[in-house]
C-alpha cells in the first residue's frame, strides 16, 4: 500500500476515535442507558474504522516487515536444497554467482536410496560404508527407508557417489541409478527474490530456508485473523468511549490532587 494512503487511513481512523471521544464527553447530559449506547457506538465505529482503514494496513504488515529485512545490511538467508545427482552443480553455482549478493554454495551430503534392509543387510552396510572411503566418516544408514546418508566435508558429491558406486558395483553387480545431493546456499537477504526465481527456472525449490526474511515470513503466520483484528479495533473504540465518559472525573480528580499538593507544600 502507498505510504500516503496509509497515512490518510490512519488519520481517518484517529478522526473517528476523536468523534467517539467527543460524544462520550456528553456524559453529563446522558442517562445510564444512553451511556451504554455510547459504548456500543464506540465499538461499532472502532470496528468500522478497523475494517475500512486499518485492516488493509494490517494485511500489508508481513510484506512491509519482509521488505525491511531485505534492505537491512548484513542480513543473510541460508537455503537448503535437495537436488538430483544429475544436476550440474558447477553450472548452478556459476549461474547464481552472477547474482549480486550470492555468497556461497556448499554440498553438504548425499542420500542414496536402495531398499528396505533386513537386519543382516543393515549390519553389512552400517559396517562397510566407513571403509569405502576415508571421507565417509560421518554417515548414517536408515534400515526402514533403505537409504545411506553420507555427510560431505571438503569433498564433492560426484567424488562421493563415484566411490560408493564402484564399491556397490563390486559387491552387488549393479549401478546406482539415482542419488540425492544436499546443498546449502548462503546469500544476502536483498538477493532472496532473485535467487529464488533463478532456482525456480531450473525447477528447484528450497526444502527449507533460514534467515531474517524467512523469520519475518514465519512470524506473519502467528498474526491474528482480519476478523479478530476488526474486533480488536472495536475494543479500541470502546476504550476511547470509556475514556471520554470519565474524562471529566479524571480532570477534576487531577485538579484536586494538584490542589492538595500545593496546600501541603504551603504547610
Amino acid at each position: 500500500m502507498d505510504v500516503i494512503i496509509t497515512i490518510i487511513y490512519l488519520i481517518l481512523f484517529i478522526i473517528m476515535m476523536v468523534f467517539v471521544f467527543s460524544i462520550a464527553m456528553l456524559k453529563p447530559f446522558m442517562s445510564k442507558k444512553e451511556m451504554l449506547l455510547i459504548l456500543g457506538v464506540g465499538f461499532f465505529i472502532g470496528a468500522l474504522g478497523g475494517a475500512f482503514f486499518l485492516s488493509p494496513i494490517y494485511s500489508d504488515v508481513p510484506e512491509i516487515a519482509t521488505a525491511i529485512e531485505k534492505v537491512m545490511p548484513g542480513n543473510e538467508e541460508t537455503l537448503y536444497l535437495d537436488v538430483s545427482s544429475a544436476t550440474d552443480l558447477n553450472k548452478l553455482k556459476n549461474d547464481l554467482s552472477k547474482i549480486e549478493g550470492f555468497k556461497s554454495l556448499e554440498e553438504t551430503g548425499v542420500t542414496i536410496p536402495l531398499w528396505s534392509f533386513s537386519d543382516r543387510e543393515y549390519k553389512f552396510f552400517n559396517s562397510s560404508v566407513p571403509n569405502i572411503n576415508s571421507h565417509f566418516s560421518n554417515y548414517s544408514v536408515n534400515k526402514t527407508a533403505g537409504t545411506v546418508n553420507i555427510a560431505l566435508n571438503n569433498y564433492s558429491s560426484s567424488q562421493a557417489l563415484k566411490s560408493f558406486s564402484d564399491w556397490y558395483k563390486a559387491n552387488f553387480g549393479g549401478p546406482i541409478n539415482y542419488a540425492q545431493v544436499h546443498v546449502k546456499i548462503v546469500i544476502s537477504s536483498s538477493s532472496y527474490d532473485q535467487v529464488k526465481s533463478a532456482l525456480l527456472e531450473k525447477g528447484i525449490v528450497a526444502s527449507s530456508v533460514e534467515g531474517s526474511v524467512q523469520n519475518s515470513m514465519n512470524s506473519s503466520n502467528s498474526m491474528i485473523s482480519n476478523t479478530q483484528f476488526v474486533l480488536a479495533c472495536g475494543g479500541v473504540g470502546v476504550i476511547v468511549a470509556i475514556l471520554g465518559l470519565f474524562f471529566d472525573s479524571v480532570v477534576v480528580g487531577k485538579r484536586r490532587f494538584n490542589r492538595f499538593l500545593r496546600t501541603k507544600k504551603k504547610r
